[in-house]
């Protein structure tokens, strides 16, 4: 089997198609999936034995050829102006939603438009409105606040793109317990990024965090060294360094040579 992974209209994500043959990498194909046939280029060829790993595969259906590729450009196209319809359709019906994105599949049978809001929308009437001028099947997907950070993009506190805007290919749950692992003030405006939700970057170094914190006591725990009992005040996971309070001085202490600073 030769199994490659394919990026849909401009996506970071990767899909993964089975081909008849060999196909070389940057080529443009048309492939098909649940919505219909979908243009792509493909970016990677799968390894066998990663292959039982990536489920239900579907094919390949040819690599694209030049009017594939000026079909393509005519659906970009007519997204863009699709896309302002919408939002400007929803307007008129007093439907409190933001568009941010648009796409036909490459036969077009299907429509399919992304929307941000602050609550559920009932956008069953704009469905059918919408239908009605575009003469296709319409989805409707409203998506959250990560998603839409990752679609509008924007600067993070680290100065550079959004990861989830830039490289993310996928978004993994963020948990308040990653930034507590990592000893970090519980202030909104440190560990959110612009999405309103905790910062992505939490996820990456967890795991090390977690293997650093191993044989460490917590703040607040009550331990004895050399012969002296003290308070935890406070902890340095990477360094190994632990700083107690014994009644009188607040001792600093290495574990990782048990020398007393």
């Amino acid at each position: 089997m030769n199994i490659y992974g394919v990026r849909l209209n401009e996506t970071k994500k990767n899909y993964y198609f089975e081909a008849q043959g060999k196909i070389y990498i940057n080529t443009n194909v048309i492939v098909e999936t649940e919505k219909g046939l979908q243009y792509g280029k493909v970016v990677e060829k799968v390894a066998k034995e990663k292959i039982k790993e990536l489920g239900e595969i579907k094919k390949i259906v040819r690599i694209s050829t030049k009017d594939d590729y000026k079909n393509y450009l005519k659906n970009l196209k007519d997204a863009e102006l699709a896309l302002k319809k919408a939002q400007e359709v929803a307007n008129k019906m007093n439907l409190k939603m933001r568009f941010l994105g648009a796409s036909y599949t490459f036969d077009r049978k299907q429509l399919l438009f992304s929307f941000a809001a602050e609550e559920r929308i009932d956008f069953r009437d704009l469905t059918k409105k919408l239908a009605s001028i575009y003469k296709t099947r319409i989805e409707l997907r409203q998506i959250g606040a990560r998603d839409k950070a990752a679609n509008v993009g924007g600067i993070g506190q680290c100065g550079r793109v959004l990861c989830c805007n830039s490289f993310l290919k996928t978004l993994e749950s963020v948990s308040m317990n990653m930034a507590k692992n990592q000893n970090l003030a519980l202030n909104p405006t440190k560990i959110n990024g612009g999405c309103g939700r905790l910062l992505c970057c939490l996820a990456y170094e967890d795991e090390c965090y977690k293997e650093a914190r191993k044989g460490l006591p917590t703040i607040g725990s009550i331990i004895k060294y050399e012969n002296v009992e003290g308070k935890v005040v406070n902890v340095d996971i990477l360094n190994r360094i632990i700083k107690i309070d014994i009644g009188n001085e607040i001792r600093e202490i290495s574990l990782n040579n048990e020398s007393n600073k």
